[in-house]
C-alpha cells in the first residue's frame, strides 16, 4: 500500500485540558551537560550528534547548542563523540566531563579538493545510484529504537502546548516496504489554558509521521526523489559529516503537479553513497492546493494556510551502517477570520531524536500499543505519566523559551 507523507502531515483544531510536571533528576546514570560551540567564531551549534562512542546512546543539541547526555553506569562507557557538518568530529572522555556544565568547540573542517573524486557524474545519477544501495549501506534487520519525542505549539512568541514523551519504535529492515512502528512508553503534556481559550492549533500523526521522513526507508512518499522527472537536480557544494566527504545536491520541482513538490538539499556520502542527511521544505507557491494537504477540520469562516515548511532528517553510521538519527518539521500558518479583525501566526514544531538502538530481543509493537497516524498525541499522552517520568532516558534539552514556558504552564494549572 502507497501511503504519501504529503497527506499525513496535517494539523486539527481541538479543545485540551492537561497537566504539565517537572523533570526528574535519575542517579543511576552519568550526566553529561554543555553546550556546543563553533571553535572560531563562538556561535552556537544546533542539531549536533552526541553519541556514546561504540554504542547506539545518544541524544542531539537544541537551537542553543545545550545538551544533557545520560550514559547508563552498566555500559562502562569511556569516550563520547559530538559531530556535526562540516566540522571535525571530537571525541571526549566521560569521566572527566562528567558533573559541571562544558562548552565544547567544534573546529571547522577544510575541504582539499584534491582529495575528492570531482563530479564527473550527473548529480541526478548520483542519487539514483544511492538509491540502489539502500541495502548495503542500511541495516536488513528489524531494530529496536527508543526516541525522545517533542512537540510544540507556538502563536506568536508565546508557547501554548508542548508535549514530550519517550517513544518505543519498531524499526523494519530498509528492504521492508511495510511502516515502522511506534508506540508511547513516557510522556507528558501542557496546555496555555488562556491562550487555548481563542483557539487551539494541535498537530496529528505525532512521531507516526515524523518516521515517513526517513527518506532512505520510503523513497516513494515525502519528496519522492526516485521520481526523477519531477526534479531537477544540481551539484550544490561538498561538507563533512563525520570526518568524511559528502557530495551536497540541491533539488527543485521541474514540473507542476496536482500536489506540491519539494525544494532542498540531500547529503551524500562519497565513499559508498549512503545518504547521510536531507534538508526541504513544500512548495506553497500554490496556498489552495498547500492548504488541502494540511488542515482536516477549522472553524467555519476561518482563513488558515501555511506561510512556510520545513523538514530535516539526519542518520549516524555504525560498525559499516547508516541508522535514523534525528527527524524535524517546522510548520508556519497565517490564520485570520472573515470579515473579522482577528490575525495570528502559528508555528508548529515536531521533533524526533533515537536515543538507544539495540538488534537483540526485538519485537513487533502489538496493535493495541501503536501510536497511528490518525492519533493526536497530546490526546493519548496523558495516560503514560508516572513520578519516575523520564527514567534512565536521553531528551533533547529545552530551549530557554521551551523551558520558560514549562515553567509558566506549569504554574498556571497549578493555580488552578
Amino acid at each position: 500500500m502507497k501511503v504519501c507523507i504529503r497527506k499525513r502531515l496535517f494539523i486539527i483544531f481541538i479543545l485540551l485540558i492537561a497537566v504539565s510536571r517537572n523533570l526528574i533528576a535519575q542517579s543511576d546514570v552519568i550526566i553529561i551537560e554543555g553546550q556546543i560551540k563553533d571553535a572560531q567564531n563562538k556561535e552556537r551549534i544546533a542539531n549536533a550528534a552526541i553519541t556514546v562512542k561504540g554504542t547506539a546512546v545518544g541524544t542531539v543539541s537544541n537551537s542553543e547548542g545545550e545538551f544533557i547526555l545520560k550514559i547508563p553506569n552498566d555500559i562502562n562507557a569511556k569516550y563520547f563523540t559530538v559531530s556535526h557538518i562540516s566540522y571535525l568530529t571530537k571525541t571526549i572522555s566521560v569521566n572527566e566531563n562528567a558533573g559541571a556544565k562544558k562548552t565544547i568547540l567544534l573546529e571547522p573542517q577544510v575541504i582539499q579538493l584534491g582529495g575528492v573524486n570531482v563530479l564527473k557524474a550527473d548529480p541526478k545519477e548520483v542519487v539514483l545510484k544511492a538509491y540502489e544501495k539502500i541495502k548495503k549501506n542500511y541495516s536488513l534487520n528489524p531494530n529496536m529504537m527508543k526516541g525522545f519525542y517533542r512537540e510544540s505549539i507556538r502563536q506568536r512568541r508565546d508557547y501554548i502546548s508542548i508535549t514530550e514523551a519517550v517513544v518505543d519504535i519498531y524499526k523494519l529492515a530498509y528492504d521492508d516496504p511495510r511502516f515502522d512502528q511506534v508506540s508511547i512508553f513516557k510522556g507528558r503534556k501542557g496546555v496555555n489554558v488562556k491562550k487555548a481559550d481563542t483557539l487551539n492549533v494541535m498537530l496529528q500523526g505525532g512521531p507516526a509521521v515524523l518516521l515517513y521522513l526517513d527518506v532512505a526507508k520510503n523513497p516513494e512518499i515525502g519528496i519522492e526523489l526516485i521520481n526523477w522527472e519531477n526534479y531537477h537536480f544540481r551539484f550544490l557544494d561538498f561538507v563533512t559529516i563525520d570526518d568524511k566527504h559528502n557530495y551536497v545536491i540541491e533539488f527543485a520541482p521541474a514540473r507542476k503537479l496536482d500536489y506540491p513538490l519539494y525544494f532542498g538539499k540531500i547529503y551524500i556520502q562519497q565513499d559508498n553513497l549512503a545518504i547521510t542527511r536531507a534538508e526541504f521544505s513544500m512548495d506553497i507557491s500554490d496556498l489552495e492546493k498547500a492548504t488541502r494537504l494540511f488542515i482536516v477540520k477549522k472553524p467555519q469562516g476561518m482563513i488558515f494556510v501555511p506561510t512556510g515548511t520545513n523538514y530535516l532528517v539526519t542518520y549516524k553510521e555504525q560498525d559499516g551502517k547508516y541508522f535514523l538519527n534525528y527527524l524535524k518539521i517546522e510548520l508556519k500558518f497565517k490564520s485570520d477570520w472573515k470579515r473579522k479583525l482577528f490575525r495570528n501566526n502559528y508555528t508548529v514544531i515536531s521533533e524526533m531524536a533515537i536515543t538507544d538502538r539495540r538488534e537483540v530481543d526485538v519485537a513487533k509493537i502489538p496493535g493495541a500499543e501503536r501510536f497511528k497516524p490518525n492519533m493526536i498525541m497530546s490526546r493519548e499522552v496523558g495516560a503514560f505519566y508516572d513520578e519516575d517520568f523520564w527514567g534512565k532516558d536521553n531528551i533533547i534539552e529545552p530551549e530557554e523559551a521551551i523551558e520558560k514556558a514549562i515553567r509558566r504552564i506549569t504554574k498556571k494549572m497549578e493555580q488552578q
